[in-house]
């Protein structure tokens, strides 16, 4: 057993063009203010951090980390989401997803790939200056507007599409390894890696790559009425990252897991801040606690309802609360009687 660390926050859904939330000393200051022990950083923003200043100068990452430290905060991870989704989108997508990328290569699908591999790669040496472990992302996605089997999916379309989703990231894991990170991949809806399954099937064709793993989320379970609990069970070896975010699913006859298109606010399942919604956070931290999972609890604010500032200050006494100090010692051990070998022979009966 460990000792899961946090709290951190997330700051992709706070970094703004308005103070304290557009520079980095001012909203590590405010995370701190907050109640958080720690942040993870979206990679893609400049208002906070500059990927390829980071990926080339250590001088630059003690810096960062310095100002982050002088107000009480750690770095805890990169997130590299964005530049993930673009290693592959299917053309369903080209056009929703190129606001992600530079301005040099919209409009450019094969460039903008191209430009989304080096970002993540970039990410990985960022993180390896930075001294993390560990990087967020999401896989992408060339089968999702194929998910639902109808039409009839023709044999061998999602096999086709798993080959060349891994042919994609093979060359980035690897590149993971020599910088000894992580890829942690939200299992997320809208990625080609949206479930256990999915997952599995990427792992078959990286051939079990060791730093294929994942960034665990449970709120985007809950919205596939996915057992989120036994997921830990079951993928306990791979599970490298942890997102704390809420949700809840109230299915009525009208509507169910699609939402009949309507916005957050009106569809039967939407996310929620942190103890708000139906995840039951206390068996996760029990769970992650007993399976020894030692990185950190980072709030994720995505709330259809509440204020952002409301949620994030929020998250941190409830990540805090949840924490489990691990023990270092049986409660049962004032009961000790003492034994040694022999003793514990005559109390089998044993005892010649």
């Amino acid at each position: 057993m460990k000792t899961i660390k946090g709290p951190a926050l997330f700051l992709a859904q706070f970094a703004s063009d308005e103070a304290p939330f557009n520079e980095w000393g001012a909203i590590t200051r405010w995370a701190a203010d907050c109640g958080y022990d720690g942040v993870q950083v979206p990679s893609w923003d400049k208002r906070l951090f500059d990927i390829e200043t980071a990926a080339t100068s250590r001088d630059y990452c003690d810096t960062f980390k310095g100002t982050a430290a002088e107000n009480g905060i750690a770095v805890t991870e990169l997130s590299a989401h964005l530049q993930g989704q673009l290693v592959a989108v299917h053309p369903a997508y080209d056009i929703a997803f190129d606001g992600f990328a530079d301005t040099s290569v919209q409009g450019d699908p094969k460039a903008r790939q191209a430009w989304a591999v080096q970002q993540v790669k970039l990410a990985l040496d960022a993180s390896r200056n930075l001294g993390l472990s560990a990087l967020g992302v999401f896989s992408g996605a060339l089968a999702w507007p194929y998910v639902y089997p109808w039409p009839q999916r023709p044999e061998g379309l999602i096999e086709a599409a798993f080959d060349e989703l891994a042919a994609r990231w093979r060359p980035i894991l690897d590149h993971a390894e020599e910088n000894g990170i992580d890829i942690c991949y939200e299992i997320h809806p809208g990625e080609d890696l949206h479930d256990g399954i999915s997952f599995e099937m990427f792992l078959d064709r990286v051939k079990q790559h060791p730093r294929a793993r994942m960034l665990y989320d449970p709120s985007h379970y809950v919205l596939q009425c996915l057992d989120y609990i036994a997921h830990l069970d079951d993928y306990s070896e791979r599970i490298g990252m942890f997102h704390v975010k809420d949700a809840e699913f109230n299915p009525t006859g009208k509507q169910g897991v699609y939402g009949g298109y309507q916005s957050w606010q009106n569809r039967a399942g939407r996310f929620r801040s942190p103890g708000d919604g139906q995840v039951d956070f206390g068996a996760i931290f029990s769970k992650l606690t007993t399976m020894g999972f030692d990185g950190w609890a980072v709030v994720e604010w995505e709330c259809a309802l509440k204020h952002p500032e409301d949620g994030a200050r929020e998250g941190a006494k409830f990540v805090r609360d949840h924490i489990i100090r691990v023990t270092e010692r049986a409660f049962d051990d004032f009961a000790d009687g003492g034994a040694d070998d022999a003793a514990n022979r005559r109390m089998l009966g044993l005892e010649e």
